[in-house]
C-alpha cells in the first residue's frame, strides 16, 4: 500500500508540472502541438537520467525510484494526449503533419531518454 501512496504523490507532482508546462505561452506556428511534444521529450530525458542513476548501483531507495520513475515521470508525460492530438491532426485533414508529429515524438523521445542515460553514466 505504501508503494501506491508513493506513486500517487509522484503522479500528483508530475501532473501538476505537466499542467504548468502546458500553460507556458509558446507561440505555435501552425497546428503542431509543441507543448505536448516538449513535455514528452523532457519526460523521456528525465526518465533516462533517473534510470541511469538507479542502475549505477548507488544506494537509491527503491521507493524513491518508484516515486520518480512511475509517479513523477508517469504523471508528467502525456502519451494519451499525444495519441489524441495525432488522431485529431489526421482527422482534421493533416495526415502528413500527424505522421511527422508521431515520428518526431517517438524519435526524439527515444533520443532524449538515451541522452539522459548517457549524461548520468
Amino acid at each position: 500500500m505504501l508503494n501506491c501512496i508513493v506513486v500517487g504523490l509522484g503522479g500528483f507532482l508530475g501532473s501538476v508540472a505537466r499542467y504548468l508546462v502546458g500553460m507556458i505561452p509558446i507561440r505555435e506556428e501552425g497546428l503542431f502541438p509543441i507543448n505536448t511534444f516538449i513535455i514528452n521529450i523532457l519526460g523521456a530525458f528525465a526518465l533516462g537520467c533517473i534510470a541511469a542513476a538507479v542502475s549505477k548501483g548507488d544506494q537509491v531507495d527503491p521507493r524513491l525510484a518508484l516515486f520518480l520513475k512511475v509517479g513523477v515521470c508517469g504523471g508528467f508525460t502525456t502519451f494519451s494526449t499525444f495519441s489524441l492530438e495525432t488522431g485529431s491532426l489526421i482527422q482534421g485533414g493533416h495526415p502528413a503533419l500527424g505522421a511527422a508529429y508521431a515520428v518526431a515524438s517517438i524519435l526524439f523521445g527515444v533520443l532524449a531518454a538515451l541522452a539522459g542515460q548517457m549524461l548520468v553514466q
